[in-house]
């Protein structure tokens, strides 16, 4: 097995840093335009995280005992080296792409996503909320391990990929270097990504980089503020609730419906 590092636990201390130093910025200059924070909404964020960090470790199980089964039955292996960790990265950064527009298009995985864009504040904090269900990602990926990618591995490249995407939750930032915003995911493509108006919706699915979005029709640039949240916002601060409600409202649908389709037997 590949001796690499847990990113995300490394990752850490940035991340504490790096939000102090952003509520830091927002109290000392504020934007009375930008969307902020607030105290309940963040407090839903870091719960939110804490509790993924839960279920991901319970999901990991099964979701390993399947890749490491898929991995041992292909002949092929990639061999962890300097200059094939970069290329691994990159194939998992377009699978993410896929992944992460399934999710916004099929309701089910939707239903897991939708968490993610449940604040309508953005901030370093909002990187944090995260799902409850990720056990909805994995089939996306088979193919890495299907062509060889150890699961070790696949974790790292995935794990990299969050600490990455965490900087891009903000506001401080406009726009970085044209180059730099023409390969790479930023702020500014991010906003539109988290955005609930019309000509944003369902727009720049990238991971690390944008390119996916540029090949694949999916990329807006930012040309106006972004309103955050979604199309039906949720008047909740409950972590459970937030973790669930667009289950819920499946479940409620698929009743209403079962019972049309009875009371249509019933009257024919």
């Amino acid at each position: 097995m590949p001796n690499l590092p847990d990113v995300v636990l490394w990752s850490i201390p940035a991340f504490v840093l790096l939000t102090v130093i952003e509520v830091v910025s927002v109290r000392i200059h504020p934007d009375d335009d930008a969307a902020g924070y607030e105290a309940k909404d963040a407090a839903t964020s870091v719960g939110m995280g804490l509790g993924s960090l839960v279920f991901d470790f319970l999901w990991k199980i099964p979701i390993v005992a399947i890749y490491t089964a898929i991995y041992e039955l292909t002949p092929l292996r990639v061999p962890v080296l300097w200059w094939t960790v970069p290329l691994m990265l990159l194939g998992q950064d377009f699978f993410y792409y896929w992944s992460h527009r399934g999710h916004h298009v099929i309701r089910v995985l939707w239903a897991c996503h939708v968490v993610h864009h449940s604040s309508r504040k953005f901030n370093l904090t909002t990187a944090l909320r995260q799902p409850w269900t990720t056990w909805t990602v994995w089939p996306f990926y088979v193919p890495l391990i299907a062509l060889g990618v150890h699961p070790a591995a696949l974790a790292f490249c995935s794990s990299a990929n969050l600490v990455y995407q965490f900087w891009i939750h903000t506001e401080r930032i406009d726009k970085m270097p044209r180059w730099f915003e023409f390969v790479l995911n930023t702020p500014s493509h991010h906003r539109v990504h988290h955005a609930s108006q019309g000509g944003y919706l369902d727009r720049n699915f990238g991971g690390i980089l944008i390119v996916w979005d540029r090949l694949f029709g999916s990329f807006v640039a930012e040309t106006e503020r972004p309103v955050y949240g979604l199309t039906k916002n949720i008047a909740t601060y409950n972590p459970l609730r937030v973790a669930t409600h667009e289950y819920a409202a499946i479940a409620r649908d698929l009743k209403a419906a079962y019972s049309w389709v009875a009371t249509r037997r019933g009257l024919y």
